[in-house]
């Protein structure tokens, strides 16, 4: 083992750790240590079994439910499910909600959806029957009431805030169901989406406290209103009653292919990420709302005095109203910024059309901020520029779009705020548990029980846990080895020529080998046969 993590150490030393600020859905953000060493690196949490047996999964169940709890309260929606596998999943599942509930074979999706989101939807559709067509709201028709669903994001991948609450109400007029890809940071300080009516919100759940892990495991988050509770794919903890009346947890509405039908099941290809699920419900724990607020708020804040900087360097803005994310045209050219960019090791998000792209997260600093002033050739520093900036700038504060309605009000985010507090609540949840701390689980293989401990060593690691997704492949050899040397080994153990590491569960796995099938047969011109 020591000469294992010895090798893995110089192939993680060739990944280059560079600020990335690229955004897309990926935040870099402070993993509160308490949760990291009590939560993330302790196999009391990382070994259980999926709680399909509530008697030995109480610690859990209860931690799950305040996920659900969480993302219900900061959403503004009636109830969530445990999680799902990733944000462009989640909103595959959304469109094939809709498509469920009122059968119609047409889904808009806004073309200001991250990228990647909507490269799953349209693979995911492809298998499904369903059309999606790409549109700006104002092209949208609803009037043939033919469309099952709309998918927009609040913020956009651009950055922008914007007022969807004519969008949803045209669907609704005419029977179709709004989907909300969105970011809970955001939605701590804006207005949430269950207030202008929308029926299904979705995203990702990185940021409240998980590491990049150059894209993942993350959790996504999935909720409905009350009248879709039952078509909601995933995994949903709720309240009931043991045989001596006491209050316990346990998995409700299962609509999963496992617990009945398959031809019922709500989705035969979804899976939950409960171990981050659980670390991100334990960030909401630890900092509770007046903290979230205060994150959210210094990022909104640094984001509004980069943008004062980057206007009076003669840059071009294209959104006047944003949370954390610019979208800039340079006054200058985009090479000498790119250039300045490299001699401070930082990434931006770099557009087709010359365009660039930076978005700021909890871990930005003053020095982050003149770091990136520089790059854009401002004057100025964060300091002085902000002593300039008037009550005008409020930025989010001084519009419709600030968020009156409270949050996270249940006793159990007001209760933990110290890290003697919150380690032993967490103490107090695992001792409920049956984990291989306390004996063998004689139950399923697709979990992390799996694991030794110098496999899991390395999660932590921040030439690993510190890598955006999308940073350009050179910072990021290490990955790309690990990814060529157990495509090799794979391909030799099992004795077939090629691997796919996309699908990230077993079910995605089955649903991915399905595709390739078909593909296959598509390409052989036999387009004719289902799979």
């Amino acid at each position: 083992e020591n000469e294992i993590l010895e090798t893995l150490y110089n192939i993680a030393s060739k990944n280059k750790i560079w600020r990335s600020y690229i955004g897309m859905g990926y935040y870099n953000c402070s993993v509160p240590q308490p949760i990291a060493r009590n939560l993330l690196e302790n196999a009391g949490w990382v070994t259980q079994y999926t709680p399909y047996q509530p008697e030995v999964s109480q610690g859990r169940l209860e931690s799950l439910l305040n996920y659900q709890t969480m993302v219900c309260d900061i959403t503004g929606m009636d109830v969530a499910n445990a999680s799902l596998l990733d944000e462009g999943t989640a909103a595959a599942e959304a469109m094939q909600l809709c498509h469920r509930h009122n059968k119609r074979r047409k889904f808009y999706v806004d073309a200001r959806c991250h990228p990647q989101t909507i490269a799953v939807v349209q693979t995911r559709a492809n298998y499904t029957g369903v059309i999606t067509e790409l549109k700006l709201p104002h092209e949208m028709d609803f009037s043939g009431k033919d469309v099952s669903g709309v998918l927009f994001q609040y913020p956009d991948t651009e950055g922008k805030v914007e007022d969807f609450s004519d969008l949803v109400e045209r669907a609704h007029q005419n029977g179709t169901l709004a989907c909300c890809a969105t970011d809970l940071l955001a939605l701590c300080i804006l207005k949430p989406p269950g207030e202008f009516g929308v029926d299904i919100v979705l995203g990702n759940s990185q940021r409240f406290g998980v590491p990049l892990c150059y894209g993942g495991p993350h959790a996504a988050f999935f909720a409905v209103k009350d009248n879709l509770v039952r078509m909601m794919p995933g995994r949903m903890v709720g309240v009931t009653r043991d045989a001596n009346g006491k209050e316990v947890y346990r998995l409700a509405l299962q609509t999963r292919e496992q617990h009945i039908r398959r031809d019922k099941a709500t989705s035969n290809i979804c899976t939950a990420q409960a171990l981050l699920a659980n670390m991100a419900a334990m960030f909401g724990i630890y900092h509770g709302s007046d903290g979230l607020r205060h994150i959210a708020r210094r990022v909104h804040s640094a984001t509004l005095i980069l943008a004062e900087g980057l206007r009076r360097a003669g840059h071009k803005l294209h959104h006047d109203l944003f949370f954390d994310t610019l979208t800039i045209t340079c006054g200058c050219s985009v090479k000498e910024v790119l250039d300045r960019a490299a001699l401070r090791q930082i990434n931006f998000r770099i557009y087709s059309d010359g365009r660039l792209g930076v978005s700021l997260d909890e871990t930005v600093n003053e020095k982050d901020l003149d770091d990136i002033l520089w790059i854009f050739g401002c004057e100025s520093s964060a300091e002085l520029i902000a002593e300039g900036m008037g009550e005008e700038t409020k930025g989010i504060f001084s519009t419709p779009f600030k968020r009156t309605s409270k949050f996270l009000t249940h006793q159990v985010f007001n209760s933990y705020h110290s890290e003697t507090n919150i380690v032993r609540y967490m103490k107090r949840l695992e001792n409920k548990d049956i984990s291989l701390v306390h004996s063998m689980i004689p139950l399923g293989s697709c979990t992390m029980k799996l694991n030794s401990s110098a496999e899991l060593t390395p999660i932590s690691w921040k030439e690993f846990a510190n890598i955006h997704p999308f940073v350009p492949l050179d910072q990021a050899q290490g990955y790309q080895q690990l990814f060529k040397d157990l495509e090799k080994d794979l391909c030799e153990i099992t004795g077939y020529d090629k691997i796919s590491f996309q699908p990230n569960s077993g079910a995605q796995g089955e649903y991915a080998g399905l595709a390739a099938i078909k593909a296959y047969l598509n390409a052989k011109g036999e387009r004719h046969r289902t799979v």
